[in-house]
């Protein structure tokens, strides 16, 4: 990715069209630099009949102190966009040669979630959010009383919804605002199922898996860093920095001295409503403080911008009820599947672009971070 020629060129190579080129590409940058994959295979078939496996590369040595963690497709379809980084990274020397120079060793967990990414959905097999997956389920969930409200609005009988639903839902947004309707449904809930942003009963297939992947190789890091890439919210091709940790001022502002650029690529946080986040539960990070608890932890969300976040969630509106209506016709779904992808992925030269170079510039100032 080193300078404005090789991002253009990765712009228009790292990236994929089906979750089974992703992988291939991936799989093969991860040759072409001379390292090993693990796979964990999913139990379930793709899209088009290919398997799905959570494919996870390490680029230094097994006994690194100091670890940074490049993740993709926690949110399935976001797996077009966060597979690219990946891919482009890979065949970056100058890039792998900083790192390495640092001590750094750097893993890449490539589909998080290789379902969705195959199915261009959003959840797992299990229409789990796995960003809302990560809770100790022993104890009581989380209770979203605003989503009871919209629940009855998001998912109708027919789509394109019917004009009564239309109406209801207009009213809604009038009455509760935009930034509260985005609230009510992406804040997580556990009560339907069947609706969206599901956190789930149980851990899912891809929670465990992940869980698995911190043991083996971040149990031996005394700092750990994470970067897991996100799309769907904020302006088109802009990468807002938003902060994946608990809430503790040290480590909020250890990650604003990581990831700021001295107030020119600030770090928001949903802790100080700064960020276009809505607060959230039950997310990915947990599972870094749970399985790497002897590593100090600095984390790091970078959510790119496609579509304005009400097209957004209506696309997932249209994939929830093409999940209630298999018997949908085809040309139906595959509609819906490609408004679900443009929602989350921006197949231009100059989005890609803009990808790549604030991508770059976050894996750098990750290393710097961790070997400060």
């Amino acid at each position: 990715m080193a300078g404005q020629g090789r991002i253009v060129s990765a712009a228009q190579d790292a990236f994929s069209r089906s979750y089974a080129e992703a992988r291939q590409k991936f799989l093969q940058a991860a040759d072409r630099a001379g390292l090993a994959v693990e796979s964990q295979p999913h139990p379930l078939a793709g899209l088009h009949g290919e398997p799905l496996a959570m494919d996870v590369a390490r680029d230094g040595p097994p006994d690194a102190s100091k670890l940074l963690i490049v993740s993709s497709a926690c949110h399935g379809a976001e797996g077009y966009c966060g597979s690219g980084v990946q891919v482009a990274a890979l065949g970056d020397a100058e890039w792998r040669a900083r790192a390495a120079e640092r001590g750094v060793a750097v893993l890449y967990i490539h589909a998080l979630n290789p379902y969705g990414f195959s199915h261009i959905r959003r959840t797992t097999h299990e229409n789990v959010d796995l960003n809302r997956n990560f809770h100790d389920f022993s104890r009581p969930l989380p209770v979203n009383t605003a989503y009871r409200e919209v629940q009855p609005l998001l998912v109708p009988r027919q789509w394109p919804p019917e004009e009564e639903n239309v109406r209801a839902t207009g009213q809604y947004l009038a009455q509760h605002g935009e930034k509260a309707y985005q609230a009510a449904i992406t804040g997580g809930q556990y009560e339907f199922a069947d609706g969206l942003f599901y956190g789930g009963r149980a851990p899912t297939w891809s929670n465990l898996a992940v869980r698995e992947v911190l043991r083996a190789h971040g149990r031996r890091a005394g700092r750990l860093g994470w970067i897991d890439i996100h799309t769907g919210l904020g302006p088109s091709g802009v990468g807002e920095r938003i902060y994946a940790g608990r809430d503790e001022p040290q480590a909020i502002a250890r990650a604003r001295r990581w990831w700021g650029g001295e107030g020119r690529t600030p770090v928001t946080s949903f802790y100080d409503g700064s960020s276009t986040s809505a607060v959230l539960t039950g997310l990915l990070f947990t599972s870094a403080y749970e399985e790497c608890p002897q590593a100090e932890y600095t984390g790091l969300a970078l959510e790119y911008g496609t579509v304005p976040v009400l097209e957004t969630l209506q696309a997932l509106r249209a994939e929830q009820w093409l999940r209630a209506h298999p018997e949908a016709p085809a040309a139906q779904a595959d509609a819906i599947r490609q408004q679900v992808l443009r929602a989350f992925y921006t197949d231009t030269d100059r989005w890609r672009e803009q990808i790549l170079t604030q991508a770059r510039e976050a894996l750098l100032q990750a290393v710097e971070g961790l070997a400060a």
